[in-house]
């Protein structure tokens, strides 16, 4: 009885193995985990035969990560997760140039680098330029990415992170005080439900079950990536059929780099908002904030550093019909939030790393006279 069971069993995983093997190429072993991506390729010579055991070096130019693998049978080769930035990859292998590499590593994109090496010293280095705009074979889904420096330059109003989401065909945004939620935003992807869109920071699942918002806001000068996937049937978006979003916040480098903002808003200064006749809708919104980041000590331990709050008067209106309409009025409210982020990243060794990231988020919203108020208090880690 007991040997009968044990060889059902052992049958069982045996099928299991084989059915996996089949559905799943080896392309699967390319895929990215949430908050990070990679570099996969084929090492040739200049006849197209592909090159076993290549010394293959990747550095992070930001921090001095260096990872070192060696191509397999079939010439092919897998970084593995790497964190979103941009990385000198090395190949050098004896009888043939060394080749030189230069790619940036997107958040939740497969990297390709395909290397023809040219026969001559090991210690010559060919620096190999590549402008070709490459199609992603890698993953069979339809999604975009935007960089730091996009986000920093792109005007968005109320500095909302969700807001960059918008930048994408197909998508719209909705206010979180439709559902209690002030200060938030959820998305909807092809017409779909908010609640359906997962939402991710660092790789942690910051999407609200309920409502179809956000757990928590981050700063939008915080982000180093921000991407957005339809229809994605990817494991590590816990196969939405709706769409992801997945974001990587910034760390520090071997460089201290920080900055400093204020966006001032006020209705003296802009064209008057609608309003009925002897009425006036005063607003103002000031927001500011900085960032700061460097190393604590080079190569091995950095820290990231940002604020930012929002202060928001407005003069909200409250119109009575006729024949009552001269007590039609204004009444006061204001909003204020704060959002703070803290992390620190640690290079353990030449290939393994951890970090630590702390936010806070607060938000107080009054009206009525300020007899009615939300207020939101959300601090998070991981």
């Amino acid at each position: 009885m007991y040997s009968t069971s044990t060889k059902f069993a052992g049958a069982l995983v045996l099928l299991l193995v084989a059915c996996l093997s089949l559905c799943c190429p080896c392309s699967l072993f390319a895929q990215t985990t949430v908050g990070t991506g990679s570099i996969v390729g084929t090492i040739s010579d200049p006849s197209g035969a592909v090159i076993t055991g290549a010394a293959i070096t990747i550095t992070n130019v930001a921090n001095r990560q260096v990872i070192d693998l060696v191509t397999n049978a079939s010439g092919y080769f897998n970084s593995g997760a790497l964190v979103p930035g941009d990385y000198k990859m090395r190949v050098s292998v004896k009888g043939f140039s060394s080749a030189e590499v230069s790619l940036t590593v997107l958040v939740g994109n497969t990297a390709t680098a395909n290397v023809k090496l040219q026969i001559g010293q090991e210690t010559q280095v060919v620096e190999v330029q590549d402008s070709e705009v490459r199609v992603n074979t890698e993953q069979a889904t339809v999604q975009g990415v935007l960089g730091a420096k996009q986000i920093q330059n792109l005007p968005v109003n109320g500095r909302n992170f969700m807001d960059l989401a918008q930048l994408e065909p197909g998508v719209q945004v909705q206010d979180g005080a439709n559902f209690t939620k002030d200060g938030f935003l959820a998305v909807s992807i092809g017409g779909r439900f908010g609640e359906s869109t997962r939402i991710a920071v660092d790789g942690v699942d910051v999407s609200d079950e309920i409502w179809g918002a956000t757990t928590t806001n981050i700063p939008a000068s915080a982000i180093q990536e921000f991407q957005l996937s339809q229809s994605s049937m990817d494991l590590s978006t816990e196969l939405t059929t709706s769409g992801a979003i997945n974001v990587t916040t910034r760390s520090g480098t071997n460089d201290i780099h920080g900055e400093a903002f204020e966006f001032f808003r006020d209705s003296s200064l802009a064209a008057a908002l609608p309003a009925p006749q002897g009425l006036s809708e005063s607003f103002q919104r000031s927001q500011y904030g900085g960032s700061l980041g460097g190393p604590i000590i080079k190569n091995k331990i950095f820290y990231f550093l940002d604020g930012e709050r929002t202060q928001q008067h407005l003069q909200a209106p409250v119109l009575v019909a006729p024949p009552f309409e001269q007590y039609s009025g204004t009444f006061s409210a204001p909003f204020t939030e704060t959002n703070l982020l803290a992390r620190a990243d640690f290079q353990l060794s030449r290939s393994l790393r951890a970090f630590y990231r702390f936010g806070y988020f607060e938000n107080t919203f009054v009206t009525n006279e300020q007899l009615g108020f939300s207020v939101l208090n959300s601090p998070w880690w991981n």
